[in-house]
């Protein structure tokens, strides 16, 4: 099993390391003599055999990709190291939340400090606009869904929560919390359903299984009292 500390050294010597890993708090230092990987061999290396090289594609794109790379992503959140599998889900998430134009994601930046600071109000103001200026920005809405969700308007965080799925499919985030609203309002097959795409696409929530288990229970129960 490769240490975290082992891919920083080794990283030293790539190029692709230039990015302070925010994610983890790594520091990555760059090398003078290798150029950075372009767009294409990043994507590539993500399916490399060396676990280095797979690191260094996830690191470039961390500098380079756009939201539209977060399903590339997707694989590595089953990686046989779980550096590169946290890696991996820091950097999907940071790529979700690039729109592709710098006047929103700046807007953008200040929904997420408005959220972090309890300003819950202004924070749904500030994403309720980047969705009217540009509706095809999954990640405002799912950040509008959470925000709604905070405030206990749970039929409008499931509105928000269809529509990042309409736009992001594989949205694990959006998936795993409608099924934990789908299960508070009694929809446990729903719920399931939800909860096992999600986890199937990222297997690296510590309580999913127990959550399934226990929605496949009350499933059984309800089964077995109808009959």
């Amino acid at each position: 099993m490769y240490s975290l500390v082992w891919f920083t050294s080794r990283l030293s010597a790539l190029a692709c390391a230039s990015t302070l890993f925010f994610t983890l708090g790594v520091a990555v230092p760059a090398a003078a003599k290798q150029a950075p990987l372009n767009h294409q061999q990043a994507l590539q290396a993500l399916g490399h055999a060396d676990p280095l090289r797979r690191l260094e594609g996830i690191v470039r794109l961390a500098d380079i990709g756009t939201a539209a790379d977060a399903d590339a992503l997707m694989p590595s959140l089953q990686d046989a190291d779980p550096t590169l599998r946290q890696m991996a889900l820091g950097i999907i998430w940071r790529l979700w939340g690039r729109s592709g134009d710098a006047a929103i994601d700046k807007l953008y930046q200040q929904g997420l400090g408005l959220m972090q600071s309890g300003n819950l109000p202004k924070a749904v103001a500030v994403f309720s606009h980047i969705i009217r200026q540009r509706p095809a920005f999954a990640e405002a809405w799912n950040k509008r869904a959470t925000l709604y969700y905070m405030l206990d308007e749970y039929d409008l965080s499931m509105q928000d929560c269809d529509e990042v799925l309409k736009r992001v499919p594989n949205h694990f985030g959006a998936l795993s919390g409608y099924a934990q609203m789908l299960a508070g309002r009694d929809q446990p097959e729903r719920a399931l359903e939800l909860l096992e795409r999600s986890y199937r696409i990222n297997p690296n929530v510590g309580n999913a299984h127990v959550m399934m288990e226990g929605l496949r229970r009350q499933i059984e129960a309800r089964r077995r009292n109808s009959v």
